[in-house]
């Protein structure tokens, strides 16, 4: 859910106020609401991505640590990506649900799965990773960055 607050200042003035945007799990007890815009949305297509998901593909959105308050408690899984680095995947420990994670190669940036806002308004992804394991019907969006 994401809401933008509008106060007005004097007569053809407004103030804008930083969006905010909320995360959470199926059950609501793990959340993460990040403020701003994201620094960077994008779909990954390797395998790993495809079997965390459940999906063809993984939606994320990434905010700097510093525009991010999370609350509630999270189970961890880390794995190896195919370049070596490491990513810790946080979960709700109760519904099974992704809602955040971190990568050691961006310490300072915090991922979040689009669909954990539920907000079919969100940003399409502007980067569209590990193409070549892109299912054949998968369209990318035509002004997405394209990288094998």
């Amino acid at each position: 859910m994401s809401s933008k607050t509008y106060s007005k200042r004097s007569p053809g003035c407004y103030k804008t106020r930083m969006i905010s945007r909320l995360a959470s799990c199926s059950c609501g007890k793990l959340t993460v609401r990040c403020q701003g815009e994201p620094i960077r949305v994008s779909m990954c297509h390797c395998l790993a991505c495809q079997q965390r998901t459940g999906s063809v593909f993984g939606a994320q959105a990434r905010w700097p640590k510093a525009q991010v308050t999370i609350a509630g408690a999270a189970t961890e899984w880390t794995r190896t990506g195919d370049e070596g680095g490491t990513l810790t995947h946080r979960f709700c420990p109760t519904c099974g649900a992704t809602v955040y994670y971190t990568c050691d190669d961006f310490p300072d940036v915090i991922a979040v799965p689009v669909g954990a806002f539920a907000d079919p308004t969100f940003p399409a992804p502007s980067f569209s990773v590990y193409e070549a394991r892109k299912h054949s019907w998968v369209s990318v969006p035509a002004a997405a960055e394209h990288m094998d």
